[in-house]
């Protein structure tokens, strides 16, 4: 077992909140849990942030995601148990996860047109960053 390098919470309160709430606020976005969680995973495991994995694998499951498509998400190009509407979201996620490399290609944002709305895009890019930011806590602080 690891232990807490810093309790980044409690010693940057006011920051740990905006991301709190941010979070928050994205639950009422028309993205909905399940694809919040799908993105969540990918993103968590692209930064290999354990803890952040099994909270949101654990989460999916409980909002009644089905076991075969939580343990596929890394392979979602090959899966039959994703929608398109899903596999853009999943490819913008990657994009964004590894832009050192991808740079944001326009063919992972265009694709997202076909199935969400501009501030769905904004809510669905808050969710990657969001999730990058607390995967760089949970790991950098041994969470």
């Amino acid at each position: 077992m690891k232990t807490l390098r810093l309790e980044y919470s409690k010693l940057s309160p006011q920051a740990y909140a905006g991301l709190i709430a941010t979070n928050k606020a994205l639950d009422y976005s028309s993205l909905g849990k399940e694809l919040i969680e799908l993105v969540n995973l990918r993103v968590s495991q692209i930064n290999g942030c354990a803890f952040c994995l099994e909270m949101h694998a654990k989460s999916s499951r409980e909002g009644g995601v089905p076991d075969a498509k939580i343990d596929s998400v890394a392979g979602w190009r090959v899966s039959a148990h994703f929608s398109e509407r899903e596999r853009a979201a999943l490819h913008w996620a990657e994009s964004l996860a590894h832009v050192d490399q991808t740079h944001a290609p326009d063919d992972a944002y265009e694709s997202l047109k076909a199935h969400f709305s501009d501030a769905e895009i904004s809510d669905l890019t808050f969710v990657i960053a969001l999730m990058s930011a607390f995967n760089r806590l949970a790991i950098g602080m041994r969470q």
